[in-house]
């Protein structure tokens, strides 16, 4: 349906799409570029659309005022690994290095991106078998395999035939809230829903967990900021 945009200090493009199974309208911010969507039912005008955008204009801005930009890579760039900002650096040799406050990047063949991604993926396999053992041994379940993703929407998932699933980019965060989303996951081996059960089972082999959930509520969207593309 195109874009729309919302007057004010700054204007707000806004983006107006159509749903057939849209019973009411729904706003959304992107937590990744700040994009504007409002999705519309069949029956409802542009006009009534727009409408509803400005009795939410408070909602809006708000949500724009949190918004994260995005990061690129480049050697200079800082980065978290488990939980601790290192700054990117170039050297000799083949390997990636880690150290207390540095990552260093080996100069000329792949971008900095790319190769940092890879590196970062393969510590976070690492980690995440470490965690998922651990706990699955506490629980006395067993897993089928470990995948690695990038999803937006969720930190990891399990299904029903044992795959756990895990954002890769939990590596960039500490430590403890890798381990607290990988205990989640081990849990749903046990229960396949967030019942009280479920969260019993987290604290028993986790322990409390409040705090790790504040820290993705409040600082995930930074670790998906990070763009590893040119």
């Amino acid at each position: 349906m195109g874009q729309h945009i919302l007057s004010g200090n700054p204007p707000v493009p806004v983006v107006l799409r159509r749903s057939a199974r849209a019973r009411r309208f729904t706003l959304r911010v992107s937590r990744l570029d700040g994009r504007v969507t409002l999705t519309l039912p069949s029956s409802a005008s542009e006009r009534e659309g727009m409408a509803f955008v400005r009795e939410k204009e408070g909602w809006i801005r708000k949500q724009l005022s949190e918004h994260v930009p995005l990061q690129g890579i480049e050697i200079g760039s800082v980065v978290p690994f488990e939980g601790r900002p290192r700054r990117l650096t170039a050297i000799d040799g083949a390997r990636v290095i880690l150290s207390d406050n540095e990552i260093g990047l080996p100069r000329g063949g792949a971008n900095a991106g790319a190769r940092l991604k890879g590196f970062l993926r393969e510590k976070a396999r690492s980690r995440f078998a470490e965690a998922a053992h651990h706990y699955a041994g506490r629980l006395d379940r067993a897993y089928s395999a470990i995948l690695l993703k990038d999803t937006r929407s969720r930190w990891g998932s399990c299904t029903h035939d044992g795959k756990l699933m895990f954002s890769w980019r939990l590596i960039m965060a500490p430590r403890d809230v890798l381990d607290y989303v990988a205990a989640h996951e081990v849990a749903h081996l046990q229960h396949m829903d967030h019942s009280p059960a479920f969260w019993a089972t987290v604290e028993r082999i986790y322990g409390p967990c409040a705090d790790q959930r504040e820290w993705l509520r409040r600082d995930g969207a930074k670790l998906h900021a990070i763009r590893f593309e040119d």
